[in-house]
């Protein structure tokens, strides 16, 4: 039997991977092994990444809270404990957009949360 060397099936698998690699440097987008892996990585990356991205806004989020708390004489962890105490369920995200756009709202949790906690 003939030997079956792929031609056209190969041909596209690869000129679909080198399509994906488009925009990288040197030979990453234009040799086919040095694409696949430079591909491989940047997969992986993306993955993970997409995990790393969320634990970025979270402590971004805690960061700018905690700013905002300490203008109004109360602590982050004292903050959240006094919320969790008042069964006040606002997000990390939504209470830093409030510190940051409306401080006045932002100083009224904090009482509430003072209430609570006993501060």
């Amino acid at each position: 039997m003939p030997r079956a060397k792929g031609g056209f099936k190969t041909r596209r698998r690869r000129n679909k991977l080198l399509k994906l690699a488009k925009g990288y440097w040197n030979t990453k987008s234009s040799a086919y092994a040095k694409a696949a892996e430079q591909l491989l990585k940047s997969l992986t990356y993306s993955y993970r990444d997409r995990k790393v991205r969320k634990r970025d806004f979270r402590q971004l989020w805690i960061t700018r809270i905690n700013a905002a708390a300490r203008i109004n004489g109360i602590s982050y962890s004292k903050l959240m404990n006094g919320l969790k105490k008042t069964n006040v369920e606002i997000d990390r995200k939504m209470l830093a957009e409030i510190a940051i756009k409306d401080p006045s709202a932002f100083t009224k949790i904090v009482e509430t949360a003072k209430t609570a906690s006993g501060n």
